[in-house]
């Protein structure tokens, strides 16, 4: 371990040289960029952009760009980057991790990396830990970017799509890190090109890369379905069901059709008319109805398929339970999915309970490693140079301050209990406060600021208090932390990304111990990274300062990893009273020692998150680049559903073949029924084209039958415009579909397979196996469901009004997403078939939810 660390030191060191060496090239250019005037000066954009479209590329022009950028600050913000400022910014057009202490100026250190890289006009994103550093680094920096020539937007949450847009267009982006995500994870659940906001992913500099990057990553991003205001349609849709006349054996003139084998339902033309009166529109079917039908075919299942008391039941709560179709039993907390639940809730007349549903998830290791490239900036970084450097292939390269530390750092002092640590805290802050040093108290929890700020008030010392409840008035308090006598308790690090700068005097106290910022930690967090950070808060850019922190043995990190040494020290600190204080380096070595546990934890938590993100990662990126092909084409994709028309034949076929023979009556009459089901009428075919043939003639003729359907389907649509519009609606509703359930599955299975660690059994893999088979699985539902609407759709030209899209009958089922019909299963031999593989019926869905309920009850 000694020869490794001495081994990255030395790495250091030798990258410090390289830097400093390319940072004097840099200011070699000094004299030359300040004899242009400022037209010259602002000419050179112009001039690099068409070298760098000419081929010259961004590393051979960083000296020339760098100096330009340098000469820009001096003229417009009136601030000219030192020279480790320089050696930092090429860290960061490196995609690396220059560590910077607080106050050496990070943001004037990015405007020369971010200058470089937009010039390639490919983007540039500056992301930030809030809206409100957002808006004012892109306020601030932005003068200067509009000098020299380039665009700069501003992606906040309350933007409009036409906004953000705009935003992502211009040459330099700023946003947070949860908007970014956000914006992507949209972009791929549009139904037009056209709404899509980002560009391609270029280059990200994260500003607090390890606030961003590491602390934030913990929890995914997800964007959760359920319309707002929902419920209203579920009791309308419910009436509407009510109102209809049919029955099982469908008659002639009935509301709607159920097929009792495969559990589905469907309008007839006279429930169609029916519906389009009682909801007062022209087209059920039309495209702005969508919705509509979602709410009107849950209604038809909940009424019609499921069942009281056999499928579900009420309780004495008026909660709808799922009954275990396997045991019997009731299966509490599970709800159908896709609003399902919600519709047989508005079938019992009890209270509609809202439920959420993944349509859309990423986490954020995921999401900023699809960037070409990636940088960051921090002052508290390489406590976490693990993790940046597996997870994100970043370096960390701590850069020499500007001037000296300053800063003294006073040993920790430790008290047997909480009330005597605040106690020593409130005796500090009074004698400093005396001297008019301005403090800056650091918290873990905003309980502990509350009780601090009452102390303080009983003393009459007055000072401001910065946590969660009053986060709006963060930059205004931060600000003025620095002035002489202020007092500022701070819950957490609230205040990041603002310079708290010293007020007049602060400096000039005779006293070396009383000049500056005291900042005084009443707690050490379970992270270095953050007691750094707020130690970092105090002797910016050589600026004197003192940093203590008070803990007791009632501390949360002390109670959870506190050893039996810690617990003798409190045995002989009650002996000489609870005022006692003890300042060990036993106690300093425990207490890092505790922190390094925890960030251990931390880390393998964000690591296993990110191992099963990376399981769906290549999922994600099949699904969301098939949908953008989908949403961008502009010519006819017959060609690609002539594809999946073929291969949901080959499984139909080879399903039933695998089975039994095809020259068998009973076989053949099984595959002619799924194939009548779920593709073609019986006025197109009939048994006796199938008799005789083999599986691949079968399938041939199949396939060209199929195909003439198809282009009758075409025909009555008219237009080619209204063919594309179709196929593109069509697919893209059941990728959507099928994907934001293969999510729900995936998340299910995620918690199923976590309990099997217990069996000695590795979660990952076996995540890894299983979501691959479903992948597979969900890859044959879409094709299936897309070629059973495109030949069982009931396209009605229009005449009268062509703008109207065709009317279009989608036909409702028991399976809430896939909705792919059940075939008929006479003479098929299931014994061999695996819970998760797709149904040798040819349904086109999985075993487990076919088949599978009916063989294993």
């Amino acid at each position: 371990m000694a020869n490794f660390i001495k081994k990255l030191v030395e790495n250091d060191k030798k990258e410090l040289k390289r830097l400093d060496k390319m940072a004097q090239k840099v200011e070699a250019y000094e004299e030359e960029m300040a004899a242009l005037a400022d037209e010259q000066l602002q000419a050179k954009t112009e001039e690099f952009r068409e070298r760098a479209a000419a081929g010259e590329s961004l590393d051979d022009m960083l000296y020339e760009v760098f100096a330009v950028c340098r000469e820009a600050a001096k003229r417009v913000l009136g601030l000219f980057p030192f020279h480790v400022q320089i050696m930092g910014g090429i860290v960061l057009h490196n995609g690396d991790v220059p560590e910077m202490r607080t106050g050496e100026g990070k943001t004037l250190t990015a405007t020369m990396p971010v200058y470089l890289n937009a010039i390639s006009g490919k983007g540039v994103h500056v992301v930030t830990v809030n809206e409100y550093l957002t808006t004012r680094d892109a306020t601030e920096m932005g003068e200067l970017y509009n000098w020299l020539g380039l665009t700069v937007g501003l992606n906040l949450n309350s933007k409009s799509p036409e906004e953000k847009r705009e935003a992502y267009n211009c040459d330099i982006t700023y946003s947070t890190s949860a908007e970014l995500g956000f914006d992507y994870l949209r972009d791929n659940m549009v139904t037009r090109y056209e709404d899509m906001v980002q560009r391609p992913l270029n280059y990200a500099l994260v500003d607090e890369v390890d606030s961003i990057l590491i602390d934030e990553a913990r929890t995914p991003l997800i964007i959760s379905g359920q319309a707002e205001g929902s419920s209203a349609l579920y009791y309308r849709a419910d009436q509407f069901a009510k109102t209809l006349l049919g029955r099982e054996d469908y008659e002639e003139g009935d509301d709607y059709k159920i097929d009792l084998q495969s559990k589905t339902i469907s309008l007839t033309d006279e429930g169609i008319d029916k519906a389009e009166r009682f909801f007062d529109i022209e087209n059920l079917y039309d495209m702005e109805n969508v919705a509509l039908t979602h709410f009107v075919d849950n209604a038809l299942r909940a009424n019609y398929i499921m069942l009281h008391d056999i499928d579900y039941m009420v309780d004495d709560q008026q909660e709808v339970l799922i009954i275990d179709q396997f045991t019997g039993r009731t299966m509490p907390g599970r709800r159908y999915s896709d609003g399902l639940h919600q519709a047989i809730e508005a079938k019992e007349g009890v209270p509609i309970q809202d439920e959420s549903k993944t349509m859309a998830s990423i986490t954020i290791q995921n999401y900023f490693r699809m960037y070409k490239k990636l940088s960051g900036m921090t002052g508290t970084a390489k406590t976490e140079e693990e993790e940046f450097r597996e997870i994100y292939n970043i370096q960390i390269i701590p850069i020499p301050t500007n001037r000296p530390i300053r800063r003294v750092d006073h040993p920790d002092l430790l008290y047997p209990t909480l009330e005597a640590k605040l106690n020593a805290v409130l005796d500090d802050v009074k004698k400093r406060h005396a001297e008019g040093q301005p403090i800056l108290i650091g918290t873990v929890a905003v309980e502990t600021s509350e009780i601090i700020s009452k102390k303080l008030v009983a003393a009459k010392i007055p000072h401001e208090v910065l946590n969660a409840k009053n986060h709006f008035r963060e930059a205004q308090i931060i600000m003025n932390a620095g002035q002489q006598g202020a007092v500022t308790i701070a819950t957490n690090m609230a205040g990041r990304g603002t310079d708290i700068k010293l007020g007049p005097g602060v400096k000039e106290h005779p006293n070396p111990e009383y000049q500056g910022l005291a900042v005084i930690g009443t707690e050490r967090h379970e992270s270095r990274r953050i007691d750094n950070q707020l130690r970092g808060r105090s002797g910016r850019q050589g600026d004197a300062g003192v940093s203590q922190f008070y803990l007791s043995l009632e501390d949360d990190l002390m109670k959870r990893f506190g050893s039996e040494r810690v617990s003798a020290f409190l045995d002989r600190m009650r002996i000489s009273g609870d005022d006692a204080v003890i300042k060990s380096g036993l106690i300093t070595r425990q207490i890092e020692g505790s922190q390094k546990r925890v960030e251990g934890n931390n880390y393998d938590s964000r690591k296993q998150v990110l191992q099963y993100d990376d399981v769906i990662r290549e999922q994600r990126e099949v699904i969301y680049a098939q949908r953008h092909e989908v949403i961008v084409a502009t010519e006819d994709m017959t060609p690609a559903l002539y594809g999946m028309f073929k291969r949901t034949i080959d499984r139909q076929v080879d399903g039933h073949a695998a089975t039994g023979d095809l020259q068998e009556e009973a076989n053949l009459l099984n595959l002619y029924e799924t194939v009548e089901n779920t593709m073609l009428s019986a006025d197109i075919f009939n048994i006796d084209d199938l008799r005789g043939k083999s599986p691949q003639e079968i399938k041939d003729f199949l396939f060209e039958k199929v195909k003439e359907h198809y282009a009758t389907q075409m025909e009555r649509l008219g237009d080619k415009e209204r063919q594309i519009d179709f196929q593109r609606a069509v697919i893209l509703r059941v990728v959507d579909n099928n994907w934001s359930e293969h999510i729900d599955h995936l998340d299910q299975m995620r918690q199923s397979v976590g309990l099997r660690g217990y069996a000695q059994n590795n979660p990952i893999v076996e995540y890894q196996e299983e979501s691959h088979k479903m992948f597979n699985n969900m890859i044959g539902a879409i094709e299936f469901e897309v070629t059973r609407l495109m030949m069982k759709a009931q396209i009605h030209p229009q005449t009268a009004v062509q703008e109207q899209a065709p009317r279009v009958t989608v036909t409702a089922s028991q399976e809430n997403l896939t909705n792919v019909g059940q075939a008929s299963a006479e003479g098929i031999d299931f014994s061999k078939v695996g819970r998760n593989d797709m149904c040798p019926c040819g349904s086109g869905k999985k075993y487990k939810n076919c088949h599978g309920r009916v063989h294993t009850a």
